[in-house]
């Protein structure tokens, strides 16, 4: 039989021959093992070895305490379930044509803040319970509150006006008269005196506009000692700074020095008294104010504290709260 004719080579294909297969790999578990140690000094690999302290012994847990059986009335029995009939088949699910739009979160209602929860129910006891020997019950009582509440509301709603209220109406309404003598002081009736007086009394109108009534007087004693007083009544409702005021309308004519304070042991009634000069004399000026009258005083010959202290003389004798007369 003549040998086979070569296969044509097809249309594309290339003219060099194929390439043998390379040959396979030889297998792992073939291969001959290799020592990575090999060659390397492992003698100081040898440490030795440390006995470590045994473990404490493990303490045993404690056995739970007794547990009492439940003595209340037995649990009804437990039957067969009622079986119940087939359920009929369902109709086929009919797929929508255009997609459902997902269902809304649930609106949960906000707690408001600081609304108190309502109060728990109060715990009762097992039935036949029974307490442990020796156990005393104590009644616990609510306190009540209410009365201090009270207490508390009086107080504000009451004591602090009348607090406040006391000396404005122990001071005003107040009516005001000049004594021909206060103590060792006379009351000077010439005519110079009086135009002195009378020009004293116009300027506190002036000044003090809303004055119920005005007064002004000189008064003298026999060694040559000379107190000159004018002032007037009427409602004022801060005695302080229309004290602090008089001082400074004064200032300038009687070239006035710091402002002392001068205590008057009254509620409600403020003195300031200050040194300076009038005609080439020295003189104290001090003014007491309170919620009723304000009093002036220019005094000659005597210190600040025996002035300030003659002015109470003179306007306890001068200005008379009307809630006294």
């Amino acid at each position: 039989m003549p040998p086979p004719l070569p296969r044509r080579r097809a249309w594309g294909a290339s003219a060099e021959p194929t390439p043998a297969p390379p040959p396979p790999d030889e297998p792992p578990e073939h291969r001959t093992p290799v020592d990575p140690w090999a060659g390397v000094d492992t003698g100081s690999w040898d440490v030795p070895h440390v006995e470590l302290p045994p473990l404490p012994p493990t303490l045993p847990y404690p056995a739970p305490p007794a547990t009492r059986q439940w003595s209340g009335p037995p649990a009804p029995p437990v039957g067969p379930h009622p079986v119940s009939p087939p359920a009929a088949p369902l109709p086929p699910a009919v797929r929508p044509t255009t997609p459902t739009p997902p269902a809304p979160a649930p609106v949960v209602p906000r707690q408001r803040r600081g609304r108190r929860s309502a109060a728990p129910p109060p715990v009762t006891p097992p039935p036949d319970w029974q307490p442990p020997k020796g156990y005393v019950p104590v009644t616990v009582r609510r306190r009540r509150r209410w009365p201090w509440v009270l207490l508390l509301t009086l107080v504000c709603c009451c004591g602090c006006p009348a607090y406040y209220g006391f000396p404005i109406s122990a001071q005003y309404p107040a009516r005001a008269a000049l004594p021909g003598q206060v103590a060792d002081l006379s009351l000077r009736q010439d005519d110079r005196s009086a135009e002195t007086a009378r020009q004293l009394e116009n300027e506190v109108r002036q000044q003090h506009w809303l004055a119920e009534d005005t007064f002004a007087g000189v008064y003298a004693t026999a060694d040559g000692k000379r107190v000159t007083v004018f002032g007037g009544t009427g409602f004022r409702l801060t005695p302080e700074e229309d004290a602090d005021a008089e001082i400074t309308r004064l200032r300038e004519r009687y070239a006035l020095d710091t402002p002392e304070t001068v205590d008057t042991g009254v509620r409600g009634r403020h003195e300031r008294c200050a040194q300076g000069r009038s005609g080439g004399n020295a003189v104290v000026v001090c003014t007491s104010v309170d919620h009723g009258s304000i009093a002036t005083g220019v005094f000659t010959r005597l210190s600040v504290a025996d002035s300030g202290a003659l002015l109470n003389t003179l306007r306890s004798q001068i200005i008379t709260p009307e809630q006294q007369s």
